[in-house]
């Protein structure tokens, strides 16, 4: 990513993906850069304090804590996570967005066919994005699905910004046997 925005959304993956680092000899060789993109994203997002945003009934933040120790240890991830939870109330107001949950979706998600298999589970992230008043984008790591909803995204004015382009484009076309 050449310039880190102001505003984002981080999908739990990026911290999960910068967990991996407690481990480096079991790093798969290619997750390795990613592990670093991944680090280096969450190193910014801590150290400016600011600009994440969350949905505010905790949907996002719930989903940090299935995924990650609150304890803070070990790994960067989790780090995050503990940061997360001591500094989400010191956040914008406006970072803190209302979604509203509707089945497995929310009013906010956009209603569109090309978006029609999305998965459930991310929409959250999505929902944020689209009702934030900056419209900021979601910081992707791994999750080779979004590649393909990228576009569709785009039309709806949702930019992903994927922090490994070379390991997601790889694992999307091995998904779809190409």
């Amino acid at each position: 990513m050449s310039s880190f925005p102001k505003k984002f959304v981080v999908d739990t993956n990026v911290p999960k993906t910068a967990n991996y680092a407690t481990d480096p000899e079991n790093i798969p060789s290619d997750l390795k850069d990613c592990v670093v993109e991944c680090i280096a994203a969450i190193k910014k997002i801590t150290e400016r304090k600011d600009g994440l945003v969350l949905d505010s009934g905790g949907e996002i933040f719930g989903e940090y804590l299935r995924n990650l120790s609150m304890s803070g240890q070990p790994g960067v991830g989790n780090k995050f996570l503990k940061w997360v939870h001591d500094h989400q109330w010191g956040f914008p107001y406006e970072d803190h967005v209302v979604i509203n949950k509707e089945g497995d979706s929310y009013s906010e998600f956009p209603n569109t066919k090309d978006l029609s298999q999305f998965d459930p589970a991310d929409k959250k992230f999505v929902a944020v994005a689209k009702a934030h008043p900056a419209k900021p984008p979601i910081l992707q790591a791994t999750d080779c699905k979004w590649l393909g909803w990228k576009n569709a995204l785009e039309k709806e004015g949702i930019i992903v910004n994927f922090l490994c382009p070379d390991y997601v484009a790889l694992h999307y076309e091995e998904k779809r046997g190409v």
